[in-house]
């Protein structure tokens, strides 16, 4: 499995992205896609993941009610879209793919084995 980000850019506070997570190599029907943020000095954390039947979609504390993931199978991609995007949300951006994931509410990095190189989200005005 290989994927791919996309979508990352600069918004203002209060504004919205969405990324998107194109996957290639095998179908999405048998991985979870996970996104991941990390900042600049910190760890990185779990934000949202998907399941590979789509049935199960988990969020971090940080982005419930704001951020919504989804998944087009026809398309082998998954989004993220972000509203109400803070400074705080500032990061780096990987989704990551990974067999039987995302079936419990922890999104933890160690757990996904396929990675993509990042895109860049910055909030500022």
């Amino acid at each position: 499995l290989q994927v791919v980000e996309s979508g990352g850019g600069l918004v203002q506070p209060g504004g919205s992205l969405r990324l998107s997570c194109a996957a290639s190599g095998s179908s999405l029907d048998y991985y979870a896609i996970g996104w991941f943020r990390q900042a600049p000095g910190k760890e990185r954390e779990g934000v949202s993941c998907i399941s590979s039947s789509g049935r199960f979609i988990n969020y971090g504390n940080s982005v419930k009610g704001r951020f919504t993931i989804s998944r087009d199978s026809g398309k082998n991609t998954v989004y993220l879209q972000m509203n109400s995007l803070q400074p705080e949300a500032t990061g780096t951006y990987f989704c990551a793919g990974a067999p039987l994931r995302c079936l419990e509410p922890n999104i933890l990095p160690y757990e996904y084995d396929y990675w993509g190189q990042g895109t860049q989200v910055t909030v500022s005005s």
